[in-house]
């Protein structure tokens, strides 16, 4: 058996094929991609490791169900849509067991999938725009923005690192570079 197993995601539209005609295959690739997201949502809520295997599985039937029924279309990334329904079923879960108190129909309206499918699909996208304007946005700029934002580095070390006189002279050009930054990303579509 081959152990080197490719941790990449599959491609949004070989996952809903693999599905599709019952690929043990795709299903594992699935699990290896997506499994740790949706355990670090259990965990960090209330469950365990069983809790996110169960929660995993019963989402992959509902995704196979959908998918079988031949008008599926996924609207977002199939990661999202992955989330989105563990998360669901997870605070249906919680509901049940009364942890939270309150009934099923309080999380229901309080979390519709669809309008957390859409605040996913929307951070991904301003996410993808970031990166475009980070990648437009030239040098020293991009390093400035990257080592203080990303990295953590302080001002001062930014000051040594591109030989400013003084840690206020690098905090200006931190600013201008925000500045422009900012232009990047809403001018973009």
């Amino acid at each position: 058996m081959n152990n080197n197993v490719n941790n990449t995601a599959p491609a949004d539209n070989e996952a809903i094929l693999g599905i599709l005609n019952n690929s043990e295959a795709m299903l594992k690739k699935i699990y290896i991609a997506y499994f740790p997201m949706v355990l670090q949502l259990v965990i960090s809520n209330n469950g365990n490791e069983d809790d996110a295997k169960d929660v995993y599985q019963e989402a992959i039937i509902v995704l196979y169900n959908k998918v079988r029924t031949g008008n599926f279309e996924l609207s977002s990334k199939l990661k999202t849509f992955i989330y989105s329904v563990c998360r669901r079923l997870w605070l249906k879960r919680l509901s049940q067991m009364s942890r939270y108190g309150g009934d099923i129909h309080d999380f229901q309206d309080f979390l519709p999938v669809e309008e957390d499918l859409t605040n996913h699909e929307e951070k991904d996208i301003q996410f993808d725009k970031m990166a475009g304007a980070l990648s437009l946005l030239g040098e020293p700029c991009k390093t400035i923005i990257e080592d203080f934002y990303i990295n953590n580095r302080s001002m001062q070390e930014i000051c040594e690192k591109f030989g400013y006189t003084n840690a206020d002279n690098a905090k200006t050009q931190k600013y201008k570079c925000l500045q422009r930054l900012k232009k990047l990303f809403f001018q973009q579509k």
